[in-house]
């Protein structure tokens, strides 16, 4: 593959909520220093050979399967410490494109390593694709660049300690699934985990992102949620106490406050009968 740039320019970008603005490939990447930032989010992937990024505060080497994502007007400085230092990128900018790195798992400018060091697959497309219509022509590369994005949840090796972290909760999460149909306390759990309450709700948090008990209403509504469909002649009050919720008032309102609806407008827009 050749070297190459691609400048995109487009009217309509600054409505859609993620969209390309520039996008690459370097045989050898050169070195960028860069003291007030780049003014869009940048996602580079390395290919072949090494070289060193320094971005916040920090120093690491970047070598085949990493990928590096910069965040907008932040201070960066990467360049080759081997003879050849091959890169594709993209440079992107939309109102979503935060949250759409947060969903992958990347909250800031830094380093992730992939799964498989094959060139990302949408990223690849991108680098290839081509169409007569210049509209049309913008539309697909958008549509890769949200194809991208999506992928790399799925794409990154999981750190040891969030791997720890799973492999550590697995037994409770189990022991909540066994147990949603009656009152739980995070003194029980912490007990099952042998662990202080403390402890248990920084795992929760640091592995999954939620703490304990809001991760058993969760649970216990996507339960409620299948029992209306397997259980239709049941009341809403029965439903509930299924679920875990020894309160009709108080599952009606978690219900709302995590779909956005009462149990009995679910029902109704998704035709379950009573």
């Amino acid at each position: 593959m050749e070297s190459q740039m691609i400048f995109i320019q487009a009217e309509d970008g600054p409505a859609l909520p993620l969209y390309p603005t520039t996008y690459g490939y370097w045989a050898h990447q050169s070195e960028v220093i860069r003291p007030e930032g780049f003014p869009d989010y940048q996602l580079m992937q390395v290919l072949d050979g090494k070289g060193e990024l320094e971005v916040g505060g920090r120093s690491r080497v970047v070598g085949p399967g990493d990928v590096f994502v910069l965040y907008p007007d932040e201070y960066h400085r990467y360049t080759p410490i081997s003879r050849v230092w091959e890169l594709a990128w993209v440079s992107f900018r939309g109102r979503e494109a935060s949250t759409l790195l947060a969903y992958a798992g990347i909250h800031g400018s830094g380093i992730r390593r992939l799964k498989a060091p094959a060139l990302l697959p949408a990223l690849k497309e991108l680098l290839e694709y081509t169409d007569r219509e210049e509209q049309m022509l913008y539309l697909g590369r958008c549509k890769r660049l949200y194809a991208l994005l999506l992928d790399l949840k799925g794409s990154f090796l999981e750190e040891e300690s969030l791997r720890a972290g799973r492999k550590r909760l697995q037994p409770i999460l189990t022991f909540i699934e066994e147990n949603l149909h009656r009152p739980l306390t995070l003194e029980e759990l912490s007990l099952v985990a042998g662990v202080s309450p403390q402890y248990l709700c920084r795992l929760f948090q640091q592995t999954l992102g939620i703490r304990p008990m809001a991760y058993i209403n969760q649970q216990r509504i996507n339960r409620s949620k299948q029992l209306m469909f397997s259980r239709r002649g049941d009341k809403m009050y029965a439903i509930a106490n299924l679920s875990g919720f020894e309160n009709i008032s108080y599952f009606c309102a978690v219900f709302k406050r995590l779909t956005g609806m009462s149990p009995e407008r679910f029902r109704l827009l998704h035709g379950i009968q009573e």
